[in-house]
Protein backbone atom coordinates (compact mmCIF):
# COMPACT_ATOMS: atom_id res chain seq x y z
CA UNK A 1 0.00 0.00 0.00
CA UNK A 2 1.49 3.24 -1.31
CA UNK A 3 1.77 6.06 1.87
CA UNK A 4 -0.94 8.67 1.37
CA UNK A 5 1.23 11.05 3.09
CA UNK A 6 5.18 11.76 1.93
CA UNK A 7 7.83 13.59 4.40
CA UNK A 8 10.89 14.95 3.79
CA UNK A 9 13.12 16.88 6.28
CA UNK A 10 15.22 19.50 4.93
CA UNK A 11 18.13 21.65 7.08
CA UNK A 12 15.68 22.46 10.12
CA UNK A 13 11.86 21.72 8.52
CA UNK A 14 9.62 19.50 7.01
CA UNK A 15 7.93 19.38 3.77
CA UNK A 16 4.51 16.91 4.29
CA UNK A 17 2.89 16.14 1.11
CA UNK A 18 -0.62 14.80 0.93
CA UNK A 19 -0.17 11.96 -1.61
CA UNK A 20 -3.51 10.28 -2.94
CA UNK A 21 -3.30 12.68 -6.67
CA UNK A 22 -5.71 10.08 -8.30
CA UNK A 23 -8.87 11.52 -6.44
CA UNK A 24 -6.89 15.26 -5.78
CA UNK A 25 -5.68 14.40 -2.41
CA UNK A 26 -9.01 13.47 -0.53
CA UNK A 27 -8.97 12.04 2.53
CA UNK A 28 -9.67 8.88 3.74
CA UNK A 29 -8.98 7.08 7.05
CA UNK A 30 -5.35 5.98 6.14
CA UNK A 31 -4.37 9.00 5.00
CA UNK A 32 -5.90 11.06 8.69
CA UNK A 33 -3.62 8.26 10.11
CA UNK A 34 -0.94 9.30 8.62
CA UNK A 35 -1.17 12.98 8.54
CA UNK A 36 -1.96 12.71 12.57
CA UNK A 37 1.23 10.23 13.27
CA UNK A 38 3.55 12.86 11.55
CA UNK A 39 2.03 15.90 13.08
CA UNK A 40 2.44 14.43 16.74
CA UNK A 41 5.73 13.46 15.96
CA UNK A 42 6.77 16.65 14.41
CA UNK A 43 5.36 18.76 17.53
CA UNK A 44 7.86 17.58 19.40
CA UNK A 45 10.89 17.09 17.37
CA UNK A 46 12.81 20.00 18.03
CA UNK A 47 15.18 19.70 15.23
CA UNK A 48 12.30 21.23 12.64
CA UNK A 49 11.13 24.38 13.11
CA UNK A 50 8.80 25.10 10.43
CA UNK A 51 6.54 22.81 8.02
CA UNK A 52 5.23 23.14 4.71
CA UNK A 53 2.02 21.09 4.33
CA UNK A 54 1.11 20.75 0.43
CA UNK A 55 -0.62 18.00 -1.97
CA UNK A 56 0.96 15.74 -4.61
CA UNK A 57 -0.45 16.12 -8.40
CA UNK A 58 -2.69 18.47 -9.72
CA UNK A 59 -5.21 19.25 -6.26
CA UNK A 60 -3.72 20.58 -2.80
CA UNK A 61 -7.08 18.72 -1.47
CA UNK A 62 -10.41 18.11 -2.41
CA UNK A 63 -11.82 17.10 1.52
CA UNK A 64 -13.57 14.27 2.49
CA UNK A 65 -12.97 10.89 -0.33
CA UNK A 66 -16.58 10.36 -0.29
CA UNK A 67 -16.72 6.43 -1.60
CA UNK A 68 -15.26 5.65 1.76
CA UNK A 69 -17.50 6.72 4.29
CA UNK A 70 -20.29 6.81 2.05
CA UNK A 71 -22.67 4.14 3.99
CA UNK A 72 -21.74 1.53 6.74
CA UNK A 73 -21.76 -2.17 5.86
CA UNK A 74 -25.56 -2.76 6.97
CA UNK A 75 -26.11 0.48 3.86
CA UNK A 76 -27.01 2.97 7.27
CA UNK A 77 -26.01 6.27 6.92
CA UNK A 78 -22.70 7.28 8.03
CA UNK A 79 -22.56 9.67 11.67
CA UNK A 80 -20.53 12.56 10.19
CA UNK A 81 -20.60 14.39 13.49
CA UNK A 82 -18.80 11.33 14.71
CA UNK A 83 -15.99 11.36 11.84
CA UNK A 84 -15.63 15.16 11.85
CA UNK A 85 -14.72 14.62 15.82
CA UNK A 86 -12.63 11.85 15.40
CA UNK A 87 -11.02 12.86 12.43
CA UNK A 88 -11.25 16.61 11.20
CA UNK A 89 -11.61 18.61 14.73
CA UNK A 90 -8.06 16.67 15.92
CA UNK A 91 -6.15 17.58 12.31
CA UNK A 92 -7.34 21.11 13.01
CA UNK A 93 -6.34 21.06 16.73
CA UNK A 94 -2.82 19.60 15.71
CA UNK A 95 -2.22 22.30 13.15
CA UNK A 96 -2.95 25.29 15.12
CA UNK A 97 -1.41 23.99 18.25
CA UNK A 98 1.63 23.34 16.43
CA UNK A 99 4.28 25.21 18.34
CA UNK A 100 6.07 26.18 14.97
CA UNK A 101 4.96 28.13 11.65
CA UNK A 102 2.55 25.73 9.26
CA UNK A 103 3.26 27.17 5.81
CA UNK A 104 0.44 25.82 3.55
CA UNK A 105 1.36 25.14 -0.57
CA UNK A 106 -1.60 25.61 -2.22
CA UNK A 107 -0.73 23.78 -5.53
CA UNK A 108 -4.60 23.45 -6.99
CA UNK A 109 -7.99 23.45 -5.78
CA UNK A 110 -8.78 23.14 -2.16
CA UNK A 111 -12.17 21.80 -1.58
CA UNK A 112 -14.21 21.29 0.93
CA UNK A 113 -12.55 19.98 3.83
CA UNK A 114 -9.52 20.95 1.88
CA UNK A 115 -10.29 24.71 2.11
CA UNK A 116 -11.03 24.64 5.70
CA UNK A 117 -7.32 22.73 6.53
CA UNK A 118 -5.93 25.58 4.59
CA UNK A 119 -7.60 28.29 6.38
CA UNK A 120 -6.33 26.45 9.86
CA UNK A 121 -2.39 27.02 8.84
CA UNK A 122 -0.92 29.96 9.68
CA UNK A 123 1.00 31.27 6.36
CA UNK A 124 -1.04 30.28 2.70
CA UNK A 125 0.80 30.95 -0.37
CA UNK A 126 -1.30 29.39 -3.55
CA UNK A 127 -0.17 29.41 -7.21
CA UNK A 128 -2.10 31.02 -9.19
CA UNK A 129 -4.17 28.27 -10.87
CA UNK A 130 -5.53 27.15 -7.70
CA UNK A 131 -8.80 27.94 -5.86
CA UNK A 132 -10.60 27.80 -2.79
CA UNK A 133 -14.68 25.87 -2.26
CA UNK A 134 -16.99 25.57 0.57
CA UNK A 135 -18.93 22.82 -1.40
CA UNK A 136 -20.41 21.56 1.63
CA UNK A 137 -23.88 23.36 0.98
CA UNK A 138 -24.11 21.21 -2.65
CA UNK A 139 -24.30 18.14 -0.81
CA UNK A 140 -26.34 19.50 2.15
CA UNK A 141 -24.31 20.07 4.47
CA UNK A 142 -22.21 22.81 6.61
CA UNK A 143 -18.68 24.07 7.12
CA UNK A 144 -16.69 22.13 9.39
CA UNK A 145 -13.24 21.31 10.00
CA UNK A 146 -13.22 25.38 12.03
CA UNK A 147 -13.94 26.98 8.25
CA UNK A 148 -17.17 28.71 9.84
CA UNK A 149 -14.78 30.04 12.32
CA UNK A 150 -11.59 30.77 10.24
CA UNK A 151 -13.42 32.20 7.30
CA UNK A 152 -15.62 35.46 8.63
CA UNK A 153 -12.78 36.48 10.75
CA UNK A 154 -10.33 36.53 7.29
CA UNK A 155 -12.73 37.80 4.81
CA UNK A 156 -15.93 39.37 6.56
CA UNK A 157 -19.27 37.81 7.45
CA UNK A 158 -21.50 38.85 4.29
CA UNK A 159 -18.79 37.56 1.88
CA UNK A 160 -18.06 34.14 4.22
CA UNK A 161 -21.96 33.45 4.02
CA UNK A 162 -22.09 34.39 0.04
CA UNK A 163 -19.11 31.72 -0.32
CA UNK A 164 -20.83 29.52 1.95
CA UNK A 165 -23.92 29.22 0.54
CA UNK A 166 -23.39 29.78 -2.92
CA UNK A 167 -20.67 26.64 -2.89
CA UNK A 168 -18.26 29.47 -5.62
CA UNK A 169 -15.00 29.02 -6.99
CA UNK A 170 -12.81 31.54 -5.10
CA UNK A 171 -9.54 32.25 -7.33
CA UNK A 172 -6.64 32.53 -5.71
CA UNK A 173 -6.04 36.06 -6.57
CA UNK A 174 -9.39 37.42 -5.32
CA UNK A 175 -8.66 34.82 -2.39
CA UNK A 176 -5.41 37.31 -1.58
CA UNK A 177 -7.37 40.51 -2.55
CA UNK A 178 -10.00 39.23 0.04
CA UNK A 179 -7.31 38.05 2.90
CA UNK A 180 -8.40 34.99 2.54
CA UNK A 181 -4.90 33.71 2.20
CA UNK A 182 -0.95 36.09 2.38
CA UNK A 183 0.68 35.45 -1.23
CA UNK A 184 -0.55 34.59 -4.93
CA UNK A 185 2.66 33.39 -6.89
CA UNK A 186 3.06 31.96 -10.06
CA UNK A 187 2.77 27.74 -10.09
CA UNK A 188 6.44 27.14 -11.18
CA UNK A 189 7.48 29.02 -8.21
CA UNK A 190 5.32 28.04 -5.51
CA UNK A 191 7.34 25.25 -3.71
CA UNK A 192 10.49 27.14 -4.49
CA UNK A 193 8.86 29.95 -2.84
CA UNK A 194 7.10 27.62 0.34
CA UNK A 195 10.96 26.58 0.55
CA UNK A 196 12.54 29.61 0.72
CA UNK A 197 9.89 30.85 3.56
CA UNK A 198 10.46 27.66 5.89
CA UNK A 199 14.22 27.51 5.53
CA UNK A 200 13.82 31.54 7.11
CA UNK A 201 11.22 30.37 9.63
CA UNK A 202 13.31 27.90 10.84
CA UNK A 203 16.52 30.01 11.47
CA UNK A 204 14.64 32.33 13.36
CA UNK A 205 13.45 32.19 16.91
CA UNK A 206 10.82 29.67 17.24
CA UNK A 207 10.12 29.74 20.96
CA UNK A 208 8.59 33.11 19.78
CA UNK A 209 6.42 31.93 17.27
CA UNK A 210 4.18 29.72 19.16
CA UNK A 211 3.41 32.11 21.26
CA UNK A 212 2.72 34.80 18.71
CA UNK A 213 0.89 31.61 17.08
CA UNK A 214 -1.08 31.20 20.43
CA UNK A 215 -1.64 35.18 21.50
CA UNK A 216 -3.12 35.82 17.45
CA UNK A 217 -5.71 33.26 17.70
CA UNK A 218 -7.00 33.45 21.44
CA UNK A 219 -7.19 36.93 20.28
CA UNK A 220 -10.74 36.65 18.82
CA UNK A 221 -12.15 35.41 21.83
CA UNK A 222 -10.23 37.61 24.80
CA UNK A 223 -11.01 41.54 25.84
CA UNK A 224 -8.19 43.59 25.38
CA UNK A 225 -7.23 43.45 29.03
CA UNK A 226 -7.04 39.65 29.09
CA UNK A 227 -5.03 40.06 25.61
CA UNK A 228 -2.56 42.35 27.22
CA UNK A 229 -2.10 40.40 30.35
CA UNK A 230 -1.35 36.91 27.92
CA UNK A 231 1.43 39.41 25.80
CA UNK A 232 2.86 40.31 29.30
CA UNK A 233 2.82 37.14 30.38
CA UNK A 234 4.94 35.89 27.17
CA UNK A 235 7.23 38.92 26.88
CA UNK A 236 8.02 37.76 30.38
CA UNK A 237 9.11 34.41 29.53
CA UNK A 238 10.57 35.30 26.04
CA UNK A 239 12.88 37.87 27.96
CA UNK A 240 14.60 35.16 30.33
CA UNK A 241 14.92 32.71 26.72
CA UNK A 242 18.23 32.28 24.92
CA UNK A 243 17.18 33.61 21.66
CA UNK A 244 16.24 36.32 22.95
CA UNK A 245 19.38 37.30 24.74
CA UNK A 246 21.13 35.92 21.22
CA UNK A 247 19.41 38.63 19.36
CA UNK A 248 20.00 41.45 21.54
CA UNK A 249 23.56 40.52 21.56
CA UNK A 250 23.93 39.90 17.52
CA UNK A 251 22.23 43.73 17.58
CA UNK A 252 25.01 45.49 19.55
CA UNK A 253 28.03 43.53 18.05
CA UNK A 254 26.10 43.97 14.47
CA UNK A 255 26.29 40.33 13.22
CA UNK A 256 23.71 37.91 12.23
CA UNK A 257 22.46 36.15 15.28
CA UNK A 258 22.61 32.31 15.61
CA UNK A 259 18.78 31.30 17.02
CA UNK A 260 18.32 27.82 18.09
CA UNK A 261 14.73 27.95 19.11
CA UNK A 262 15.01 27.73 22.87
Amino acid sequence: MDKAILLEKINGYACIKLNRPECLNSFNQQMHKELADILDVLHHDDSIRALILTGEGKGFCAGQDLSDRSVNQDDSPTDLGESVEHFYNPLIRRITAMPKPVICAVNGVAAGAGASIAMACDIVIAAKKSSFILSFSKVGLVPDSGASWHLPRAIGLPRAKALALLGNRLDADIAERWGLIWQVVNGDVLMETAHAMATELASRPTQAFANIKRLLNESFNSPMAQQMESERVAMQVLGFAHDYQEGVDAFLTKRTPIFIGK
